[in-house]
């Protein structure tokens, strides 16, 4: 006898190849098909976000966190710089009395040469972000209290480029901004003067000092003479010194601003402790029953 092995339901019938049809042209139904999309009125949480109103305040925080960061890098390198005008300073001292090592000199004046052009750069890469992020805030906080700017968009950046304006137009610009926060959040009237309070006077005088030290050390420059070279140096360690403070400032107060355009975030709201009630009445005591033991 021979034993063949056939799977389960017998052996398998070999498949027919199915001539293709011909076309015949589209699908038709003689009634409308069941499967498919439901059908349900449109939904705006069912819309993909893709030509949605963008919302002022959002991309003025976006803005912030990159300006912010620039500016802290900016005052990192103006520091080091500070730090490479005020050594030369001392090197120039001593070289009055005797010669120097040529290699304290060559890294000295890598030194200088190097932190000044990156202080440059970030100087003005910190400034674009600072200028578009006031832009854009100013916008959102007009568009909250309900009012248009006073000054255009192009005023403000011709105020802080052309010379002479500097010392004004951006100082203006941050009061008008700082009152249009103010009027949002309830503590001054749209209708009042605008009042810079006494962060943004600092900033202001701190700027407009920047820019004339700023302008004085390039017109410095010029000068020929040992005594002016020496002279050039000191007014730049003034200068990347205020470049310093200016940065830090500023980081300071767009971050104080943006507090005040953004809502508060939930997580930082839950940390808050009440410490003291002062001024509150007593609680109220409640009445004792006449049948309560005593």
């Amino acid at each position: 006898m021979e034993w063949v092995a056939t799977p389960p339901g017998g052996p398998r019938r070999a498949r027919q190849q199915r001539r293709p049809r011909p076309y015949t042209g589209p699908p038709s139904y003689p009634a409308p098909p069941r499967w498919g999309f439901p059908l349900l009125a449109w939904r705006w949480p069912l819309a993909l976000p893709t030509g949605g109103r963008v919302d002022l305040s959002e991309r003025a925080g976006a803005t912030a966190g990159t300006a912010i960061a620039a500016l802290w890098v900016t005052a990192g390198v103006a520091a080091l710089a500070t730090f490479a005008e005020a050594w030369r300073y001392v090197l120039l001292l001593l070289s009055r009395g005797e010669a120097l090592p040529r290699t304290v000199l060559a890294i000295s004046d890598a030194l200088v040469g190097t932190t000044g052009l990156i202080l440059v750069l970030m100087g003005a890469l910190s400034g674009v972000f600072v200028v578009l992020w006031g832009l854009r805030a100013r916008s959102a906080a007009a568009e909250r209290i309900g009012v248009r700017n006073a000054r255009p968009d192009w005023q403000v950046v011709a105020g802080v480029l052309v010379p002479g304006l500097n010392l004004l137009v951006p100082g203006a610009a941050v009061a008008e901004l700082e009152h249009s926060l103010l009027v949002a959040e309830g503590d001054r009237d749209k209708g009042a003067r605008p009042s810079p309070s006494l962060r943004v006077r600092f900033w202001w005088a701190l700027w407009a000092v920047t820019v004339v030290v700023g302008l004085l050390t390039f017109g410095w420059a010029f000068r020929d003479g040992v005594q002016a070279l020496a002279d050039g140096v000191v007014l730049h360690a003034v200068n990347n010194a205020l470049v310093t403070v200016l940065a830090v400032v500023t980081a300071r107060l767009i971050d104080h601003f943006m507090r005040l355009l953004l809502p508060p975030d939930p997580s930082e709201l839950s940390r808050l402790h009440v410490h003291a009630v002062r001024a509150a009445p007593p609680p109220p005591r409640a009445a004792r029953p006449d049948t309560a033991r005593r």
